[in-house]
């Protein structure tokens, strides 16, 4: 199944997924208490968003599945 829309959803999560690869690199390479508290804030903002990406795809598949059930019954 094709949609636009969970395709883009998709590449945001693959976009988040690589940030925090990078993230936690510079992670591991930090010594300064204070740089590794901010990467550790970014790092908890982007998989807020990653969830809610989540939460959204699953919201639209369950939605676009219950339209082809409802197409097929007329």
């Amino acid at each position: 199944m094709r949609d636009p829309y969970l395709d883009g959803l998709k590449d945001d999560y693959d976009n988040y997924s690589n940030q925090l690869k990078k993230l936690k690199k510079k992670l591991l390479k930090s010594s300064s208490s204070g740089e590794q508290a901010k990467i550790i804030k970014q790092i908890d903002s982007i998989a807020n968003k990653m969830e809610n990406n989540q939460k959204q795809s699953v919201k639209v598949t369950k939605s676009r599945i219950k339209e082809r059930k409802a197409k097929s019954k007329r």
